[in-house]
């Protein structure tokens, strides 16, 4: 029998593969959610929806905008947590609420997070001497927040409020609470296992200390914070009727989240939008969809443009001009030129202490 095991292990990673799963995995997600929401979509008065939008309050948006920000602002602490845990204590928390923000919005839609955050982390954090493997355990620390994070709130909504998951997973009421009870409970056991001691994870040089227990406390603090701005601000740009309880909400609302994140989807692109209107069929679909595209405004297409404009400011002032600058005053080009050429840049420091 285990010879048997052993044999199945074996094809199955020489001829299929995690990777090759993953991707059929986000296809069907993606598939899944377009065809439901192409028959969401029929019969949708656009019109209604341009009214929708005309009908929301500026202060409305403008509350929302507010949480977005809030959102924004707790997400430069996964990687501030993440830095810290790794004990690359010379990198500032402004070079890390950079990261955080450019990774996360750039790499979020473009898709593939894993890959273009990575890279975007790389170029920053290169400058302050951290190695592909820092960066890759900075990646897994804030990963690490966000699944924390995610699973707390999820495990207590589900519990509070199974019926709202049983829109989107079709399972039954119990069962949902089960599962809720079953996150919250693997929270308490991988707590548990943190206080015994220090733990680590890795091996063949690719080793990451895990944070302590009272760490692990503040780290999901940090993802249930960031989640509770996010879903505020969704909540808040909802039609007034029906009324929705705000747990109820965010239980869609995290399940639409995750759901787009598997799917690796360019923002979340179908996949989110089919989620929520599938969680939250009491609302007419085109106030719905109104709320959908201002949400989207506010937390993808906003910040993604802002990301852009500063990783390109960035790019400009360090590959280009700040070299010109100091090649100029050391009197290796002539003072006249004014056409600044790109130059290689150097870290800061090479030393992580």
């Amino acid at each position: 029998m285990r010879e048997l095991l052993n044999a199945g292990r074996r094809f199955f990673n020489e001829k299929i593969g995690w990777k090759r799963v993953g991707i059929a995995a986000s296809l069907v997600i993606i598939t899944l959610a377009l065809v439901h929401l192409v028959g969401t979509l029929k019969g949708v008065d656009a019109a209604i929806v341009l009214t929708a939008l005309s009908e929301m309050k500026p202060g409305q948006v403008a509350l929302a905008a507010l949480c977005v920000m809030g959102a924004f602002a707790t997400l430069t602490f996964y990687d501030f947590f993440a830095l810290r845990t790794i004990e690359k204590r010379h990198v500032p928390y402004r070079i890390a609420a950079l990261s955080s923000f450019t990774s996360y919005t750039i790499g979020h839609n473009i898709g593939a997070t894993v890959f273009t955050g990575g890279a975007i982390r790389f170029r920053i954090y290169s400058d302050y001497g951290l190695s592909a493997i820092d960066v890759a355990k900075i990646c897994f620390i804030s990963g690490l927040t966000f699944w924390l994070g995610n699973t707390f709130v999820l495990g207590i909504g589900m519990i509070w409020h199974p019926a709202a998951a049983a829109e989107i997973d079709l399972l039954p009421v119990s069962v949902n609470r089960l599962i809720g009870v079953g996150f919250l409970t693997a929270i308490v056991i991988y707590l548990i296992w943190l206080s015994r001691g220090q733990r680590e994870l890795g091996q063949n040089g690719w080793k990451v200390v895990l944070p302590s227990a009272p760490l692990t406390l503040l780290q999901i603090l940090i993802g249930v914070v960031d989640l509770g701005f996010c879903s505020l601000a969704m909540y808040l740009l909802l039609p007034a009727m029906p009324q929705i309880d705000f747990v109820s909400m965010s239980v869609v609302f995290i399940l639409a989240t995750l759901l787009g994140f598997a799917s690796h989807a360019p923002g979340s692109l179908g996949v989110f939008d089919a989620a929520m209107l599938v969680g939250l069929d009491e609302f007419p679909k085109e106030q719905l969809l109104a709320s959908l595209l201002v949400f989207r405004i506010l937390y993808f297409l906003i910040p993604f443009a802002i990301s852009i404009s500063i990783m390109g400011t960035r790019e400009l002032w360090l590959s280009v001009i700040q070299p010109w600058i100091e090649r100029r005053k050391s009197g290796q080009i002539d003072p006249g030129s004014a056409v600044p050429q790109p130059a290689k840049r150097r870290p800061h420091m090479s030393d992580g202490r």
